[in-house]
């Protein structure tokens, strides 16, 4: 009973007493955290390699309690509607936290090749359609919330590190579109105009509805049998 409580209390809006100040350095945390990832999916050859490497933004994200937009987003219904501006706030910080990693990392001698490597995976997304980033959107951030709720609420171990490197490997392989992690991209790139961020915009959109999806349906389904 004490874990589920505890689980629970981790899916709701920050409290009144915690200023939202404290949101974006979270939410700035976590963006760093996924850029890291993003390097680590840059530097290694290996595509499935770099994939599970990259998990290990969201590992951290994950245990530290850091605030990510796509890994938050499926908890709306569990909070007010003053979580909308949480939400809002959290996609700024990861939006600065990632490009905080793309610049700094620009300065130094691995950031040439992490550029065009950025770059060639920045223009594929951009040069797809808003209809396909969007569906792309959608899948991947039922893959996210699969992650992360299991994480939360997985009672062995195992299962729930197992879940999160899987699903997050999974929708790198898949190609489906997270918007954090392309907020490093196309900075990492400088891919940055008023296309890239439309795009990035409509990705955004795909991710919460993958996101609710599924508590959306499960609450649906609660309600029937009631």
């Amino acid at each position: 009973m004490g874990t589920s409580a505890a689980a629970t209390d981790k899916n709701k809006a920050p409290q009144p007493g915690t200023s939202y100040l404290s949101t974006l350095i979270l939410s700035i945390l976590a963006g760093m955290s996924i850029g890291i990832g993003g390097c680590l999916f840059l530097a290694i050859e290996n595509k499935v390699v770099g994939s599970l490497f990259f998990t290990l933004g969201l590992f951290t994200i994950c245990t530290r309690g850091f605030y990510l937009f796509t890994g938050k987003v499926g908890y709306v219904f569990d909070n007010p509607p003053s979580y909308i501006i949480d939400l809002v706030i959290i996609w700024v910080g990861n939006l600065i936290g990632t490009n905080i990693d793309s610049f700094l990392i620009s300065l130094t001698r691995i950031g040439a090749a992490f550029t065009e490597k950025a770059a060639g995976i920045s223009e594929t997304k951009l040069n797809d359609g808003l209809l396909s980033v969007f569906v792309l959107g959608i899948f991947c951030n039922i893959l996210m919330y699969i992650a992360v709720d299991g994480f939360k609420k997985n009672p062995h171990d195992f299962g729930k590190y197992v879940g999160l490197f899987l699903c997050v490997a999974g929708f790198i392989l898949a190609g489906f579109e997270h918007c954090v992690a392309n907020m490093f991209y196309f900075g990492m790139a400088g891919a940055w105009s008023v296309h890239s961020f439309i795009w990035l915009i409509v990705m955004t959109l795909g991710n919460v509805v993958g996101g609710i999806l599924i508590p959306l349906f499960t609450k649906a389904s609660e309600a029937c049998r009631q």
